[in-house]
């Protein structure tokens, strides 16, 4: 299963505090345990929300907010995506984490991404078709 790993943001990171060299290092370390073990898919740090716009629909009517947004504990400070074999080992994997937060609180948030058989009849082979040619399309382009 895939699942994406969320690191909360806190009050630091949306204030665009860069994170100190330790801790760099030591997530450089634990991203190596990841990718040697074949769960880490992808992953990055996100600017603070200062920098993000986001847009809001209703109907037909598109709306561009743009940052700061409130409410720092429902933001994000960046992400992970694992493959792994059940929520369990995800949950394994991110109690290993360093705290991305250092001298604050530091929250993951896991969650399962949709799989093909999840959509059940709605999924079209299709749309299946479709989405098989867009990845491989994203997949030819980051070569």
């Amino acid at each position: 299963m895939k699942v994406m790993v969320i690191v909360k943001a806190s009050k630091n990171s949306e204030a665009g505090l860069m994170p100190s060299e330790q801790l760099l290092t030591e997530m450089g370390t634990y991203n190596e345990e990841l990718v040697k073990a074949g769960i880490m898919l992808a992953g990055d740090g996100l600017q603070p929300s200062v920098k993000g716009k986001r847009i809001t629909f209703a109907g037909s009517k598109r709306t561009v907010v743009d940052g700061p947004f409130a409410e720092t504990k429902e933001l994000i400070a960046g992400y992970w995506i694992w493959q792994v074999r059940s929520m369990e080992e995800a949950v394994e994997w991110a109690r290993r984490c360093p705290n991305p937060m250092p001298g604050e609180e530091g929250e993951l948030e896991i969650r399962p991404i949709f799989e093909a058989e999840d959509f059940g009849k709605a999924y079209t082979p299709e749309l299946r078709a479709q989405d098989e040619r867009l990845r491989a399309t994203v997949e030819q382009r980051q070569k």
